[in-house]
Parts: C-alpha cells; sequence; structure tokens
C-alpha cells in the first residue's frame, strides 16, 4: 500500500494527527505518588507523538486539538511547534482548562504503578465536527487518530465518526487503537473501537488489547479475520515483534496469512511510554516513503526503540541512514541486534552491536 495524496497543493502536509495532548508530571525519583517530593513537567499525548517524530525525521506534520487559555497550553504549543509541527490550528479554550496528568517512575505493566489524570473537562474534550477546522484536518497525505480521542466525550465520538466515514479524497486514515478501559468505564468502548477499526486504512492494535477489548487471544489471523476492511492491519505481539496484513482477494476456506512480520528487537530499556505512539510513527514514515511491509515493521521497531531506551515519552528517532541499514539487515543479523541509551546517536556503536552475536 502506498500513499498517493496531493504532495504539493497549498497547506497540505505529510500527516495530519488529531487527539488530547496533556502536560505530564513526571516523577524526581521512584516511589509512590503519596511519597514523592517534585516533579519534572512534560508532555503526553499519543497523536501529537506521533507527530513530533514524524517531524523530526524531515516529515511535514500538523497537530490538531483543543487547549485552555491557560500556561499549561502555552506549555503544550510551544513543545510541540518546537519540534517542528504545525500547531496553528489548535484552539485555544477560554473556558476550559487544559488537562495533566501525574504518574510514577515504575513500568506501566508493574502493580505499583500509578496515574493520576486530570482531563475531565478539558478543552480538548470539547473537541467537535463544529469546532475543528475540517479543512486544516484534511490537508494531509494521512491523517492519523487514536481511540482514546472517541472516548473523551460524545462530541469527539462525533467528530470521529465523521472523519473516518467514507468520502470523496478523503486522506488515508490511520488508526491507532488504543485501548484505555479506565476512559470507558461502562461505556461501550469495544463496539466503539471496532467501528472506527474498520472504516480505516491503516490498523494498529495490540494482541493484548484485543483480547482485552474484543475477546481475540493469540492469533494474528484470528484478528485479521474480524477486521477484514483495513488495507493495513498492524498487530503487535510485544517482545515477540508484530505482524502486518495487507488486503488482498482471500481465497474462501483459507485463514488470512500475514503479508510480513518482524521479530521485535532486544532493547535495554529505560522507560516503556511512548514506544507504541513511536512504532506507529516508524511505520507510517516507511509508508510514506513506498517502503515494503517487512521494512515498514522493522521501522517501527527501530523508532519504539528509541524511545524505549530514553526517558519520557517522547525521544528523537534514529537518523533515516541509519534506520534504512539496519532495517536491511538479513534474518540473522537483525536477530543479533542489540541496543541500548545513546544508540540513535552513535552509528558505529550500532554497527559493534549489530557484530556482536
Amino acid at each position: 500500500m502506498t500513499v498517493t495524496g496531493p504532495r504539493n497543493a497549498p497547506d497540505v502536509v505529510d500527516v495530519v494527527a488529531l487527539g488530547e495532548s496533556m502536560v505530564t508530571f513526571l516523577p524526581t525519583r521512584p516511589g509512590r505518588l503519596a511519597d514523592v517530593p517534585s516533579f519534572d513537567r512534560g508532555i503526553g499525548g499519543a497523536e501529537s507523538n506521533v507527530a513530533c517524530m514524524l517531524a523530526a525525521a524531515g516529515h511535514t506534520t500538523r497537530w490538531i486539538s483543543r487547549v485552555g487559555a491557560d500556561g499549561f497550553g502555552d506549555h503544550l504549543l510551544d513543545t510541540i511547534g518546537g519540534h517542528g509541527v504545525d500547531v496553528r490550528h489548535v484552539h485555544r479554550d477560554p473556558a476550559r482548562p487544559t488537562g495533566i496528568y501525574f504518574r510514577t517512575a515504575g513500568d506501566r505493566a508493574g502493580d505499583t504503578h500509578e496515574v493520576a489524570y486530570y482531563r475531565a473537562g478539558s478543552a480538548a474534550s470539547a473537541m467537535s465536527t463544529a469546532g475543528v477546522d475540517l479543512d486544516a484536518v484534511h490537508a494531509g497525505r494521512v491523517l492519523h487518530l487514536s481511540g482514546i480521542t472517541a472516548a473523551l466525550s460524545a462530541d469527539c465520538l462525533a467528530l470521529m465518526r465523521r472523519l473516518t466515514a467514507p468520502r470523496p479524497a478523503r486522506p488515508l486514515v490511520s488508526f491507532d487503537v488504543n485501548h484505555r478501559p479506565g476512559l470507558w468505564r461502562d461505556g461501550p468502548g469495544p463496539e466503539v473501537l471496532l467501528e472506527l477499526a474498520r472504516a480505516a486504512d491503516i490498523v494498529f492494535v495490540g494482541e493484548d488489547e484485543a483480547e482485552a477489548a474484543w475477546g481475540i487471544d493469540g492469533d494474528p489471523s484470528a484478528l485479521r479475520a474480524a477486521l477484514p476492511e483495513p488495507d493495513v492491519l498492524v498487530v503487535k505481539q510485544g517482545a515477540r515483534g508484530a505482524a502486518a496484513f495487507v488486503r488482498t482477494p482471500s481465497t474462501p476456506g483459507h485463514a488470512p496469512r500475514p503479508a510480513a512480520t518482524a521479530p521485535a528487537l532486544r532493547v535495554d530499556v529505560v522507560a516503556t511510554t511512548g514506544a507504541g505512539d513511536a512504532f506507529a510513527a516508524g511505520f507510517l514514515s516507511a509508508t510514506l516513503r513506498g517502503l515494503p511491509v517487512r521494512d515498514r515493521i522493522r521501522h517501527g521497531h527501530l523508532w519504539a526503540a528509541a524511545t524505549l531506551t530514553a526517558p519520557g515519552d517522547l525521544a528523537a528517532p534514529p537518523d533515516r541512514a541509519l534506520a534504512d541499514r539496519l532495517a536491511a539487515l538479513d534474518d540473522t543479523a537483525w536477530g543479533r541486534l542489540r541496543l541500548g541509551p545513546g544508540w540513535t546517536q552513535a552509528d558505529e556503536g550500532a554497527e559493534e552491536e549489530v557484530r556482536t552475536p
């Protein structure tokens, strides 16, 4: 699948990303939120993370959202804009605040991890079809969305349905399922996420969230059978890697088979937050460049490794030449590759890791 949208039309960018970003407060030391005395300020948002990483890799990107007319909104715009992302179409809301959250320093998967969100009634939750510049949204070769936005409010869900609805000259719609049970509570989250995924062109979903949301466990082919509509379905399998399905005429009685797979890299993990966003960004970057499907998955793994080996939610992607060289390795060399902190700035170090069994 190749992106064929307009390239040189006025105001057209490679990727438009729409969704909420929040100011994050990261603890200065491990411990319970009740015990941590101070925090460092950062930003967090699935869609803006994708836009920032793509911009750092040389793609033109735009982030569309709503933020409060407050200092935290200023910080989000300054920081995301500082990464080279177009933020001119972000609405400032004088009546609603910018969302914030606090989290502990531990791994999200751990039993002791805590996250405290203060996003109810946020400016982003007031996004709607009437309050968003739809021309600016549609002026991208790719429109990247996530299931988080659909959970914020009824107006946000209506906007998501509008953006994923079939229409002439619709951008290629990329959708990261991002199932967050805590946002849906007793709402129809799984059904809504399945509806939106079926309407998208490229879908990213983890095996774990597919099981939690839809009861589909452990078999990417079964997930593809339940989601045959997207042109590309990327199933993330954690430490085992990822599989990508590309829509082709099916043979009755035969289970869907992935067009390509790629095992995950061995990584010396510093922090796991934001790795899924980085994977999506790497895959989309390779898609925009027309690379083969296997290499798109490998670029996803490499960009995720850049985030996994850095603190915080956001890291610079690897240099394109380095990433292309690593993505082109044979299977044996790819399997030997191990990446640690600083690998994206050390071309020779990465080569040494390739040579190390």
